[in-house]
């Protein structure tokens, strides 16, 4: 039996890749480790094989044509056996400690049949430059080392939001809520973190720093302009979670979790509009790209159109006293695109 699934999403990582790996297969046969080589043109796809000959009871080398992180992650899904789903980008890190760790927890769940969707833990920001830490926690908003459901949730605020980083999926649970990632597109983490969520229904927060994500490459830096300049990509992903749901299906959801769905996708609708019109190039295509946005979401559900037209630049004011919203949008809020997941 494997109790995770860790799938690595690699594209020309041949540098630093073997470290992730290495951690993983120390943990032994309860785990697989599924290695995707996105089409690399380095020496990444003879790495994964590597691996897999070595590991052949761990170890799932994935090669197929480059197509982005998001269809990385979703090569994973459709190639998991675990229980349990986690992604670790190739330059990111777990310990094997932290993973034994992580193991021992689910086994006792599943001794006690304590049934559990959604493990969620910290990440810890690692920077390279000055070799410091900053950990993302969530013990003032959950509660800690036990099962919950959305109701026994504090209200989260939206500067401590769930990122990939911080999330283990049951894989059937996942599957179930039908979550597609498209292919060549930048922020799928936003969809990530956001479509699957209500179908999670019994979660645990273990207090640990358990993903490690690593800060420091020259090829990381996203700023304010490059997703301007990706405002097309940005677009696609909110459209994606967007349709996710109608109105009346968040507004089923328990009090807590709807809030939280509600405000991320004014959030994200907020910088969507941004990154389109945030820019003085080519005013007159952004300002038609703008008004065809707008139309398609309106077309698509005029309830959740409504209630998220008005009300999504007003939340990122609110929430940024001593930020301007570029600031906020390349430093603050998108501190996990920190790092450029390069598309090939």
């Amino acid at each position: 039996m494997k109790y995770i699934t860790f799938t690595i999403p690699c594209y020309n990582s041949q540098d630093y890749m073997r470290h992730i790996i290495d951690n993983l297969v120390a943990v032994g046969d309860d785990i697989e480790v599924i290695i995707v080589n996105d089409g690399s043109k380095d020496d990444t796809g003879k790495i994964a094989a590597e691996y897999e000959e070595k590991y052949p009871t761990i170890v799932k080398a994935i090669q197929k044509e480059n197509g982005g992180h998001g269809s990385g992650v979703m090569a994973g899904i459709h190639n998991a056996t675990g229980i349990f789903y986690k992604v670790v980008d190739s330059d990111d890190w777990v310990e094997t400690s932290d993973v034994l760790d992580m193991l021992a927890l689910i086994k006792k769940h599943i001794e006690e049949k304590q049934d559990v969707d959604l493990y969620i833990t910290n990440y810890v920001y690692e920077h390279a430059v000055d070799n410091t830490q900053f950990e993302m926690h969530y013990r003032k908003f959950l509660p800690i080392e036990k099962v919950f459901t959305w109701d026994d949730i504090s209200r989260i605020k939206l500067e401590t939001v769930f990122l990939m980083h911080s999330l283990m999926y049951r894989l059937d649970k996942l599957k179930e809520s039908k979550m597609e990632l498209p292919n060549h597109t930048f922020y799928v983490d936003d969809i990530y973190a956001f479509t699957p969520l209500p179908f999670m229904k019994k979660i645990f927060y273990h207090d640990i720093g358990f993903y490690h994500y690593f800060i420091g490459r020259s090829d990381q830096s996203i700023n304010y302009g490059t997703m301007c300049k990706r405002y097309e990509q940005q677009v696609r992903v909110f459209d994606i979670m967007f349709r996710s749901y109608h109105y009346q299906e968040l507004n089923n959801l328990p009090k807590n979790l709807k809030k939280y769905m509600w405000k991320w996708l004014m959030i994200i609708l907020g910088v969507s509009v941004m990154t389109i019109v945030g820019t003085k190039e080519d005013k007159k295509m952004r300002k038609q790209a703008y008004k065809d946005f707008m139309k398609g979401l309106k077309e698509f559900d005029k309830k959740s159109y409504r209630k998220l037209r008005y009300r999504s630049l007003a939340i990122l004011i609110a929430i940024l006293p001593g930020y301007n919203l570029k600031s906020f949008v390349s430093i603050k809020m998108y501190g996990s695109y920190q790092k450029k997941l390069k598309l090939g």
